[in-house]
């Protein structure tokens, strides 16, 4: 007896396949019969594979912009890699293997024996979800799965990512039309062939154009010189590569240098926003007080001009008969002393309250200055951040339309052309010293 075996990637609706609801192909009655090997949530499988690494990543992280908070969540909504993958098995179609028949059953001992090695085989492919049904025309598997690799040496070093997690597995790209993912597929349908045969069941690969293992590895020793080749182009490329990953940390460097001096500038400002703002609040202060005194200073100074001269002058001499030479000496002439004392201590209290709040005045004007001055800073500085920002958008457009290589030839062209002209700077300023020697 020869089947075929379908090997297909699905969409992956995990309430489907757990019949949380039911399409219209499938039969309610027969999904008792269904098989569920296991059903966890994928986040807390992408808690148990990658919390670790996401701590380690963030903690060397400066930026807060450049750290993960959930690393699930950045997965699904980018576009490099997809959240988990599933494949779908089935063995012949509904009219040689139809659920309800023996050889059904058959189809789904097998394919049950096939899942049962399934993780151990594939250790990189962490599966959450696998379920066997049997309430549709054909007994089929879903196997759901997150694949991921270690020891990355970008991003997480544990990370999603498909490609390094079969190449873990052994399978190393070749061709366009022998990618990892292609040869892992025969592998596996490799696998479930044998299980197959055991239970008398041959593996018939009609039209499929499939190929035997060994039949890989004998076109892989063929193509050795254009595996060479691959290998030469990848080194070339990881030059680039790193290239471009200096000329990116160069530009992020510039746009973190420029984010510091535009926040050092604001917390300046706002230092001298406060000073200033106290300043003004203590000469409005002062200036009240000086309203509210004048009028006595002024009265103060018309009083200590009148009587800041020598008393005896002020005084008016005795009459002849006057017999109160006495009363001038001992009471009139202190009292008149006193009095211009207290003026005269009044009078010094003024100037040098005057003289303050002059002080006061200059310091509120260099405050303010100060202020507007690092406000024109602040503004240079975001100005210049925002070009930088458009620069760096603007290469990174460059290099998409022109192609990383046209990108570093235009580079490494840019690089020899500098150092031609440094040199010719050099040469020229040799022959300068030596003729001014």
């Amino acid at each position: 007896m020869k089947r075929t075996i379908s090997f297909m990637t699905g969409k992956g609706s995990v309430n489907h396949n757990s019949r949380k609801f039911h399409a219209k192909n499938t039969d309610p009655e027969r999904s008792y019969l269904n098989v569920e090997y296991c059903n966890e949530n994928i986040k807390d499988v992408y808690h148990e594979l990658f919390d670790e690494a996401l701590a380690r990543y963030n903690e060397k992280q400066t930026r807060n912009d450049r750290r993960i908070d959930d690393y699930y969540e950045k997965i699904r909504a980018g576009k490099q890699e997809k959240p988990f993958h599933e494949i779908i098995l089935q063995i012949g179609d509904r009219d040689t293997m139809g659920a309800e028949t023996e050889e059904g059953r058959l189809a789904a001992k097998i394919l049950g024996e096939y899942m049962q090695d399934f993780q151990r085989k594939n250790p990189t492919l962490r599966v959450f979800s696998a379920h066997l049904h049997m309430d549709e025309a054909t007994p089929h598997l879903h196997i759901d799965f997150v694949p991921y690799t270690t020891g990355s040496k970008r991003g997480l070093d544990t990370r999603v990512s498909l490609k390094q997690a079969l190449s873990a597995l052994g399978f190393k790209g070749g061709t366009r039309r022998e990618t990892e993912l292609n040869q892992w597929v025969v592998a596996e349908k490799q696998q479930l062939a044998s299980i197959m045969l055991e239970h008398g069941i041959e593996w018939a690969q009609k039209g499929t154009h499939e190929k035997h293992l060994s039949l890989l590895d004998f076109e892989k020793q063929e193509r050795a010189k254009e595996v060479s080749a691959l290998e030469k182009q990848k080194a070339e490329l990881e030059e680039h590569n790193v290239i471009m990953q200096e000329v990116n940390a160069k530009y992020l460097d510039q746009l973190e240098n420029v984010e510091k001096d535009i926040f050092s500038a604001q917390e300046s400002r706002e230092k001298a926003d406060k000073q200033a703002e106290q300043a003004k609040k203590m000469a409005a202060q002062y200036e009240k007080k000086l309203t509210e005194i004048a009028p006595m200073v002024k009265e103060m100074e018309r009083f200590a001009e009148k009587y800041t001269a020598d008393p005896e002058e002020v005084l008016p001499e005795a009459g002849t008969l006057e017999t109160g030479k006495s009363y001038r000496e001992k009471k009139a002439k202190p009292l008149i002393k006193k009095i211009v004392t207290v003026l005269r201590s009044i009078y010094r209290a003024y100037l040098d309250l005057a003289r303050r709040f002059s002080d006061m005045q200059r310091s509120y004007e260099r405050a303010w200055s100060k202020v507007n001055s690092l406000t024109d800073r602040v503004e240079e500085l975001w100005n210049e951040n925002r070009a930088l920002k458009e620069r760096l958008g603007d290469f990174n457009r460059v290099e998409r339309v022109l192609g990383r290589d046209t990108v570093k030839s235009i580079v490494q062209k840019e690089k020899s052309l500098e150092e031609v002209q440094r040199m010719q700077k050099q040469r020229q300023k040799r022959k300068i010293d030596r003729g001014e020697r």
